[in-house]
């Protein structure tokens, strides 16, 4: 690098590795998943410790820090009207079944650190943090102010970035660390639908339906109960015995089916990446329905579907591609059906029609299904030719030789919260995806997270 402050940062971080990787495995052993509210803890008693460590690291570095009553932190240093941002989080999605590392246990193997919030947002929050570290320690009259954001509800309702934006300055420019390289220039709006109908009532009785998280998980583990009445007991056992579903088990209490399927956790803005195991369940309902219900159970399915089919507003636009679809959440509540999905839409579009068209064609189903609830985060979309993004792509460029263009994604990060903010890269090639079991990140991939992001923090504040 010709560059002798780059190069020089480069040297610092190499010099604080050990560092870098022990307040890494320290932050990841704190199980920061979303809890009940505390005195100064909306998230939980975890999420406070997570938001703690970080702000006491920043003030053992000699940054200013403020604490936003738990929502969030940040830490800056640096003097001038401009303020470049980084925005992480340090909250985690619910574990799930089937780890083979200890969720928070940061156990090193064969050069990956696994644990949950790896790659999802511990790694990078952590990695940019010590970018700004290696500025802080290198480039001191940086003329700019250099802040580090901590969010503590990024996974499940961005009120931490909501309480920072109502009292708290946006950046010059600011990037979110938590999508892909070199940065994510639109963001799909993220709406999700509550949907609502009466259970299924005559020859197979939809007693309960139970499966699911959070509505940006695909779930893994669903279970439901139906009753079969005597006229339909022959035709209904027909049909579970030419069934096949290696993930499913069904077995028969009184004249109550019992059903429990298995399916595959990942990311609900990428559906197709998992494996939903309340589709399982509703399609195995759908296969022994007796004909004379058999139809609301297939309407009953296609909700699921990953396209949005079955709520009507499936499409696309050429700047960011299609609709997406996860059913995340499926409940039985008095009486009636709760089904969570979240959808995904393209960058040209607003949620207010996808609402409406939605409505629409719910009225057209067998009735009782209705919109119970309804919330919408709009799309973020940057031209390719932004200051913001010519900068990123050719930092990103310059570190690793790789030409890609800016993408357009189904995932939501802070950027689509805060001005004059993009998400930019966290991983590479043999780290582990979002969301899923035994999440992972290479260490020497959090080293060069590092780099990268120093030089880019760094080049930023020239602009």
């Amino acid at each position: 690098m010709s560059d002798p402050v780059v190069s020089a940062l480069y040297a610092w971080l190499k010099e604080h590795q050990a560092d870098l990787l022990q307040d890494y495995q320290a932050l990841l052993r704190i199980p920061s998943i979303e809890d009940d509210a505390e005195q100064n803890a909306p998230f939980g008693k975890a999420n406070r410790a997570a938001l703690d460590l970080m702000l006491r690291l920043s003030q053992e570095s000699g940054m200013t820090t403020k604490d936003l009553e738990g929502y969030a932190g940040w830490a800056e240093f640096g003097k001038g009207d401009k303020m470049v941002m980084t925005l992480g989080h340090v909250d985690v999605v619910p574990v799930g079944p089937g780890w083979k590392h200890e969720p928070f246990g940061a156990e090193v193997d064969e050069g990956y650190v696994y644990a949950r919030g790896a790659v999802d947002d511990k790694g990078p929050t952590m990695a940019s943090f010590y970018a700004m570290k290696a500025i802080q320690a290198v480039v001191p009259e940086i003329g700019a102010r250099m802040r580090s954001v901590f969010g503590c509800n990024e996974e499940s309702g961005f009120k931490c970035v909501e309480r920072y934006m109502e009292t708290e300055e946006a950046p010059t420019y600011g990037v979110a660390p938590d999508s892909g390289w070199p940065c994510i220039h639109g963001e799909k709006g993220i709406a999700n639908f509550v949907i609502d109908r009466e259970l299924i009532q005559g020859d197979l009785e939809l007693l309960e339906v139970d499966g699911g998280q959070r509505p940006n998980i695909v779930i893994d583990s669903c279970r439901a109960r139906a009753r079969v009445s005597a006229a339909a007991r022959a035709e209904v056992e027909e049909k579970v015995a030419a069934a096949w579903d290696r993930n499913l088990t069904a077995e028969w209490q009184g004249d109550v089916l019992n059903i429990q399927a298995i399916g595959k956790a990942a990311h609900g803005a990428f559906p197709m990446g998992g494996d939903n195991a309340a589709t399982r369940a509703l399609r195995f309902l759908k296969e022994i329905a007796p004909v004379s219900v058999q139809e609301q159970y297939v309407e009953l399915m296609e909700v699921g579907h990953i396209g949005g089919d079955g709520l009507g507003i499936a499409g696309s636009d050429k700047e960011s591609g299609s609709l997406t679809a996860n059913l995340g959440i499926v409940r039985t509540v008095e009486g009636r059906l709760r089904m969570t999905v979240n959808v995904r839409y393209p960058v040209t579009w607003k949620g207010d029609d996808l609402r409406a068209t939605c409505k629409a064609h719910l009225e057209k189903l067998a009735p009782g299904f209705s919109i119970f609830s309804f919330s919408d985060s709009k799309p973020l979309y940057f031209p390719l030719e932004h200051p913001l993004v010519k900068t990123i792509c050719d930092v990103y460029r310059q570190e690793t030789g790789d030409t890609k263009e800016p993408g357009t994604m189904g995932g939501g990060t802070y950027a689509r919260a805060v001005p004059n903010t993009v998400s930019i890269g966290t991983g590479w090639a043999g780290d582990g995806e979002a969301h899923e079991t035994d999440e992972r990140c290479a260490v020497e991939s959090l080293y060069k997270m590092s780099r990268i992001y120093a030089h880019l923090f760094y080049r930023l504040a020239q602009l």
